[in-house]
Order: structure tokens, then C-alpha cells, then sequence
């Protein structure tokens, strides 16, 4: 658990709901340009609070994927990574950049698949740490490092031309601007390099002159520490302006997949694959997540975990609902899948 007696933790994970208006309605733009310009204190409030419950809860990769039948969670995760890995056409010997690497879950599952080096960077030091020790528990330190920093200054931190290949797997949608964090992309990669992206946006059936189309946004933005959700056609323009080649782009959640990507979070045990998943799946029922509630609630009070974890699970679950509804609505992706190339 994080350290309780850290204040600086405490104190931006206090902070994280103070960016936030609770109803979309009166969300207005100058709480979004709070968001947008502060941007590293509220991923990192919101991090600092989340990750533990990630891990819990979810697995030490956090994202989305598609399911087939009989198909075990964690073996879905996987899939999911190294369906971008091909995609990509990762091979032994290429430098790598893992960009908003979480715990590296991914960056491990993909170093062995595909025999690269990888370099993590993310701008929590807390997920960083855990990276790192992780990853010397799977004795891949050879071919893995991380380090804070912050993706808007990717060239100013690894200089131009440095990798062969980056991705970012539901990372970048925390960026202020899709063309800030893409241009920086742009910027390390050699010329000739790959850039592989989950992007989350919201398709173009959604609307937000709808009330209710809005009210999902919002709540995906709320719970899951995102400063501005924004559309497919705006991720797609963004790598075009920045100068990217777009070699292939497909919604995998338009998949005709008899079980949906959003599943687990339905907290519906009925849907498990294994036997194993029932305790995934169980965690966001109504029991799970009554259990989970009561368990942080005693651990803050006595001082296990810092104030205001409570705040954030609160904040999860409320995402949770939303993201099952806009997956539902088909108004909300979590893995539209970019393949762009820097010109020669």
C-alpha cells in the first residue's frame, strides 16, 4: 500500500475531486482548462489512489480486451498486447517506448513476445517503482527500464530519432491535447518508426448535444482521471497533422464478439470464462464492490491506506457504469487501434 504517512501522495490524491464539478451540467470550460493545464497533478491524484485498486481489482495491466469464447481473462490481456505487437511488426533487437507504461505489465508480456527493449516512462513515481520491482521479480531487467517523466517532453527527455517503434496502450487519452502527445511521439521516433496505439475515444455516434451522451463522457472523464474525452475523428486528424502516415485503424469493439470487452466490469459472474475469473468478475458485483467499500473504508480509517482511497474506488465505480453504458450504446471505445508510420 502506499505509505499513509506521505503527505505529498495524501495531499494530490485530496486534491484529484477539486477538478471536477459532480454534474455535467455545470462542468464548465474553465473546470476543463483547470483540467487540461494541471494535468500531471490530476493523473497523478488520481493514480496514487487508483493503482493498488487496479491491481486488486483488475490485473498489473490496466486495459481493456476483447474475449472469445472460453477465454480466460489474463490470457485475453495478453492477447490484446500482442495482437498490437504483430500489428506493429516488433522484432529481436528494436529499441522500444512504452509511453504511460502503468506498472509494465504490457512492456513485460510484450519484451518476452517479441525478444525487444523496452523503455517505460510515466510520470507517477509510485507506478514506476512498482514497475520496476516487478520486473525484476520476472528477472527481465535486461531487457526493461522505466523512468518518471513527462510524455509532453518525450524529445526534450530522449532526444530525436531514439526508437525504433512506440506504443501506448489507453494511455494517451490523458494527454491535454492528442497533437501534443502524438508530435512528441512523432519527434523520437527514427523515421521509418511505428507508433502503435489503444486509443480511448468517443465514436461517432455520440453526441454531446444529448444530455445523456454528455453525462457518459463525464463520468468516464471523472473516474478514470481524464482531463478531456475526445472523439475518434479527433485522434484520427491529430496523427495526420502531426505529420504520421495512418498504415491501418480499426475499433476492435465493433468486433461482432459474442462477449463484449465491457463484460467484467458488468460484475455478471455468469459471463466468467474460468474459474479464476469468478473473483475478477465477483469485485464489481454489488457484493464485490459493497466487500471492497468496507474494506477501504476500515483501512482508511485506521491509517493502512491514505485519505481519500475511498474517494477515488467511489470514482472507479462510477466510471465503471458508465463505461458498460457506453460500450453498450456504442458510443465509447477503450481500443480503437492506430497504426502510423514517420515518413522516411
Amino acid at each position: 500500500m502506499v505509505k499513509p504517512g506521505d503527505a505529498r501522495v495524501q495531499g494530490r490524491m485530496e486534491n484529484y475531486n477539486a477538478f471536477w464539478q459532480k454534474d455535467a451540467k455545470v462542468d464548465t470550460e474553465v473546470d476543463k482548462d483547470n483540467r487540461l493545464n494541471n494535468y500531471t497533478e490530476l493523473i497523478n491524484g488520481y493514480y496514487d489512489g487508483a493503482t493498488e485498486l487496479y491491481e486488486y481489482g483488475w490485473a498489473k495491466s490496466f486495459h481493456f480486451s476483447r474475449f472469445y469464447k472460453g477465454e480466460g481473462f489474463h490470457q485475453s490481456l495478453a492477447r490484446h498486447e500482442h495482437y498490437l505487437a504483430a500489428q506493429m511488426g516488433l522484432r529481436p533487437g528494436m529499441r522500444v517506448l512504452d509511453v504511460g507504461c502503468g506498472v509494465g505489465g504490457p512492456a513485460r508480456e510484450i519484451a518476452r513476445f517479441c525478444d525487444v527493449k523496452i523503455v517505460g516512462i510515466n510520470n507517477n513515481d509510485f507506478q514506476v517503482g512498482r514497475a520496476r520491482k516487478y520486473t525484476e521479480q520476472a528477472q527481465l531487467c535486461d531487457q526493461l527500464t522505466f523512468q518518471v517523466g513527462d510524455f509532453m517532453k518525450l524529445e526534450e527527455i530522449f532526444g530525436p530519432d531514439s526508437f525504433d517503434a512506440v506504443y501506448a496502450i489507453e494511455a494517451t487519452v490523458h494527454a491535454p491535447t492528442f497533437e501534443g502527445i502524438y508530435g512528441e511521439i512523432l519527434k523520437v521516433l527514427k523515421p521509418g518508426g511505428i507508433f502503435g496505439v489503444y486509443e480511448w475515444t468517443m465514436t461517432d455516434k455520440w453526441d454531446p448535444a444529448i444530455a445523456s451522451h454528455k453525462h457518459i463522457a463525464h463520468e468516464i472523464e471523472v473516474g478514470d482521471g481524464i482531463p478531456e474525452m475526445r472523439t475518434t475523428a479527433e485522434a484520427r486528424q491529430a496523427l495526420k497533422t502531426v505529420g504520421f502516415e495512418i498504415l491501418h485503424e480499426e475499433d476492435l469493439a465493433e468486433r461482432p464478439d459474442p462477449i463484449p470487452w465491457y463484460y467484467p466490469l458488468e460484475g455478471n459472474i455468469r459471463n466468467a470464462q474460468t474459474v479464476w475469473d469468478y473473483f475478477t468478475v465477483w469485485r464489481m458485483s454489488w457484493s464485490g464492490m459493497l466487500v471492497t467499500h468496507s474494506a477501504l473504508k476500515l483501512l482508511e480509517t485506521v491509517g493502512v491506506v491514505p485519505k481519500g482511497t475511498v474517494e477515488v474506488g467511489e470514482s472507479l465505480k462510477r466510471a465503471a457504469a458508465s463505461l458498460v453504458e457506453g460500450g453498450r450504446q456504442k458510443l465509447f471505445t477503450p481500443m480503437l487501434l492506430f497504426v502510423s508510420r514517420k515518413p522516411e
